[in-house]
């Protein structure tokens, strides 16, 4: 199975300079459709319901402090097979031309964040993992060509 890292050095190699919370953004919902259409998880490590939407821990620790990044020498590309290179591309396809901002503000508004923030005051610092069950549920209801 392929890492968040490979993920992140795949995108950034397609889509160029951007910032680390957009990277994020759009790792999360890879491996959110990755849990629909291939029916199975993109990569192992754990996506957390912070504050400012969801957070692959194990990539902020990478890009911790830095407000863009534009290489992700963590990973290796070649790692992901045809079926995620797949998925990856669908995904970024849909959701990069979207701002940060609203990558985040979508994923406020989303089941799997809310469920696994509930009972935390807005705002409030959390590592409560966002589980894969909740995620293939709720992205599995939605139109399947992505669109919000």
């Amino acid at each position: 199975m392929a890492s968040a890292h490979d993920v992140a050095a795949y995108i950034l190699s397609k889509s160029g300079r951007m910032t680390a919370m957009k990277l994020q953004k759009l790792v999360y919902y890879c491996q959110a459709w990755s849990l629909v259409w291939d029916e199975r998880p993109l990569f192992a490590e754990r996506i957390e319901a912070w504050a400012n939407g969801p957070v692959i821990p194990a990539l902020y620790d990478v890009h911790r402090g830095k407000f863009e990044v534009e290489k992700w020498p963590e990973g290796d590309p070649t790692r992901l097979d045809q079926c995620a290179i797949e998925t990856i591309d669908a995904v970024v396809e849909f959701y990069e031309p979207r701002s940060a901002q609203w990558l985040s503000d979508l994923s406020h508004m989303e089941a799997p964040w809310r469920d696994a923030r509930k009972g935390l005051p807005e705002g409030e610092r959390s590592n409560v993992e966002i589980r894969h069950a909740s995620m293939a549920e709720y992205y599995g209801g939605l139109p399947s060509d992505v669109s919000a």
